[in-house]
């Protein structure tokens, strides 16, 4: 799977790590991203990858945990 969110398609940042020689060399900053298991638009159970920011604010809906009765 991509490191990329679900709803918001938060991806990796690039930039530079710069040493105090001022030596540069490349970085990524990655988004912290979390597996769960949403209800989607049609109704079906899916596991993706939210970001936190997504998931605080409200925006993915959780799958209730399925119960099996014996």
């Amino acid at each position: 799977m991509a490191r990329v969110c679900y709803i918001c398609e938060k991806r990796p940042a690039t930039g530079n790590n710069v040493s105090h020689a001022h030596n540069k060399t490349r970085r990524r900053w990655l988004p912290n991203l979390q597996t769960v298991k949403i209800v989607d638009e049609s109704g079906q159970r899916r596991r993706v990858r939210v970001c936190t920011r997504c998931i605080s604010a409200g925006l993915v809906i959780k799958a209730p945990p399925i119960t099996v009765e014996v």
